[in-house]
């Protein structure tokens, strides 16, 4: 982010409040009330969880300890047994709920669903027992690879009923970024589809799963699990591969949960960093479920009317959070549609709040801009008066962004709760309470209770007001992850070794920068290291450089991001050819393809800029910093005294 936009932002002065109405009936009613909350959080982190964890959560057995804080190791509620999909399907069979809307699914083609919190019980005891039929028992991995159907949803609940970790892996990766993320969780089954629906074409999910078990190079996978959703031929691998719907048939529909402790791991779910292999970040059970389940009822203010919806895919930690988990354990309704805007349907969004009756919206700032791009007639001509909160989540959002938001989806009266956190948090961090906390156009605003949220520099010390510095959090909370899958030495240089610890206090880095202002609102600022936010999701530049260079033309590469309306950010890529090979147009688009078909069409970049040479310092490390600045078509500024050969940028800022 520019100078000129972080002071635009931090100059933004408008306040909104929430409606007395709305306050009145809202879980947190005021601004005091939640400052009491985090102070009485703050002062006794251990009883606020251990309360909460007692009275919003059912146990099977109580913890004998909250917090076991090793640093930088965390357990909570030490020797507590329960599960999570008891948590957000059987205990509600106890109540009025057994027959609520638990999940309403639009399909991209206009196919629909809905599932009872009866129905969706029934659907997730067959499936674990399914699982255990091929062989899954507890403490095993079990990788999917799914479009946005129910059945997704569906497997993710039936692992963690059986107590089998799943790692769930976005649709729209490669068969590449597939193989290695199951070859580094060791799946033992692979739980996918024929195919999917994406903006009117089918995404072939089987095909691609066949190419990453190809020639046994995910040895531990033994089956193949394959939801009937396109129906076009796929190959079926005798012995290997077998359609969901015959496993089914007939299967027993009662499957007592499987007693978990609150440690044993529920999910791995990668994300890039800034070396090339993704870390596999581990979130166990009971800590996560309490987390996901306190921080959606209080940010979005859950109530039993409520029809929520989070756009985002389960592939991504939003949709594990606050697609499954967080609303079916409030006991919510949750909305999943498996399809996007596209010229066919530009205005669907809007149709499906207008069909279900959609109370609360959570989408990304990605999405705000293209519906704003798509023009206001589309959500003018649909019915969106059942709207009562707006949600954003993914990346910071510009104030002119959000007052559009505000306007015209909201209709200047839905109070928007601009969320930060990450993977690694499990839940929201910094977060508005919609009934108790005014809110900023740009601003996350206020950290969670129990979220002990801070700006430093790198010798941990508090920075001044709107100056920026690294967001910290400096004490555990239940939702954050474990690990690093198999190695714990990278969890503790990745997020607990770049600030230093004050009178022993590790400092949790989450790789962004932020201000605070004198209200004491977080104005995030993007990240601070090598990782670029396409559209909310997280891509080390590490992995997409030797995406290139794994092509035969590419000698070296170097990969930055330049601001993009649209998408937040875009990748552009520097690269120095193979003696024989010469730029041109042709090249740019193969290597734009390769990019896509290693990675995933995210990763696609926007530009490819040839060089006789990159930038470098005279320790042979790539300047990056003065990539980003020709990239984005700023002036090369800072220090290049350390530069190898200053005849290299002066040619590349020709070129550009």
């Amino acid at each position: 982010m520019s100078d000129s936009t972080i002071e635009s932002v931090l100059s933004e002065q408008r306040l909104f409040h929430p409606s007395e109405e709305f306050s009145q009936q809202a879980h947190i009613k005021s601004t005091e009330e939640y400052q009491q909350i985090y102070n009485r959080a703050q002062q006794d982190p251990e009883s606020f969880w251990a309360e909460l964890a007692e009275k919003e959560l059912d146990w099977f057995e109580k913890w004998n300890q909250v917090l076991d804080w090793q640093p930088p190791f965390a357990k909570w509620f030490v020797g507590g047994k329960l599960n999570i999909s008891y948590n957000c399907l059987d205990r509600h069979l106890k109540t009025w709920r057994r027959n609520k809307a638990a999940l309403i699914w639009e399909g991209e083609p206009g196919d629909s669903r809905t599932y009872t919190y009866a129905q969706l019980h029934r659907e997730v005891c067959q499936t674990a027992n399914v699982l255990k039929q091929l062989g899954v028992q507890k403490g095993d991995r079990v990788g999917i690879y799914m479009p946005m159907i129910p059945e997704a949803a569906i497997a993710m609940l039936a692992c963690a009923r059986i107590g089998a970790a799943h790692t769930v892996v976005f649709g729209g990766f490669s068969a590449e970024a597939l193989k290695d993320r199951l070859n580094d969780a060791s799946a033992k089954l692979v739980i996918t589809a024929d195919g999917g629906w994406r903006k009117d074409a089918i995404v072939p999910l089987k095909d691609q799963v066949d190419k990453a078990l190809a020639n046994q190079s995910v040895p531990s996978v033994e089956n193949v699990l394959v939801v009937q959703r396109t129906e076009q031929d796929v190959h079926m691998e005798a012995g290997r591969d077998h359609w969901w719907h015959d496993l089914k048939a007939g299967v027993s529909a009662h499957c007592p949960p499987e007693p978990t402790d609150s440690e044993d791991m529920l999910f791995i779910l990668y994300t890039s960093g800034t070396t090339g292999k993704p870390k596999g970040v581990v979130h166990t059970t009971g800590g996560y479920n309490l987390y996901t389940h306190v921080t959606l009822k209080w940010a979005f203010d859950i109530q039993d009317t409520d029809v929520y919806w989070c756009t985002a895919d389960v592939g991504w930690i939003t949709g594990h959070s606050y697609i499954v988990y967080g609303p079916l354990s409030n006991g919510a309704t949750t909305v999943m549609y498996e399809g996007a805007p596209r010229p066919s349907a530009p205005g669907c969004m809007w149709d499906i709040v207008e069909k279900y009756g959609v109370t609360i919206f959570y989408t990304a700032p990605t999405a705000i801009r293209a519906f704003i791009k798509m023009g206001e007639h589309h959500p003018k001509s649909r019915d969106l008066s059942s709207l009562r909160i707006l949600g954003t989540v993914g990346e910071p959002i510009n104030p002119e962004a959000w007052m559009w938001y505000y306007k015209v989806i909201g209709n200047s009266r839905c109070p928007i709760v601009d969320t930060w956190w990450q993977t690694e948090t499990g839940g929201f961090m910094v977060t508005p309470l919609p009934g108790a906390i005014p809110t900023k156009p740009g601003s996350a605003t206020l950290p969670f209770p129990g979220i002990l949220a801070d700006v430093v520099d790198l010798d941990g010390n508090q920075v001044a007001t709107n100056e920026g510095g690294y967001l910290v959090v400096k004490y555990p909370w239940p939702g954050m992850m474990r690990t690093v899958y198999g190695d714990p030495d990278r969890f503790r240089r990745t997020y607990w070794e770049h600030i230093a610890p004050r009178e022993g206090q590790y400092l949790y880095f989450a790789g962004d920068g932020a201000r605070k202002d004198e209200d004491g609102y977080f104005w995030v600022m993007g990240r601070v290291d090598d990782v670029i936010n396409i559209a909310g999701h997280r891509l080390g530049t590490m992995e997409v450089e030797s995406a290139l260079v794994s092509h035969p033309a590419v000698a070296e590469a170097a990969v930055v991001g330049r601001p993009d309306e649209m998408k937040g950010e875009e990748i552009v890529a520097f690269v120095t050819l193979e003696g024989d090979y010469s730029a041109g147009e042709e090249l740019e688009k193969e290597l734009k393809q390769h990019v896509a078909g290693e990675i995933g069409a995210i990763a696609r970049p926007g530009a490819i800029r040839f060089s006789d040479a990159l930038p470098k310092t005279r320790s042979g490390k790539i300047m990056r910093r003065l990539l980003r600045n020709l990239a984005s078509g700023q002036d090369v500024s800072g220090d290049t005294s350390t530069l190898e050969d200053r005849s290299v940028l002066d040619k590349l800022r020709e070129g550009s």
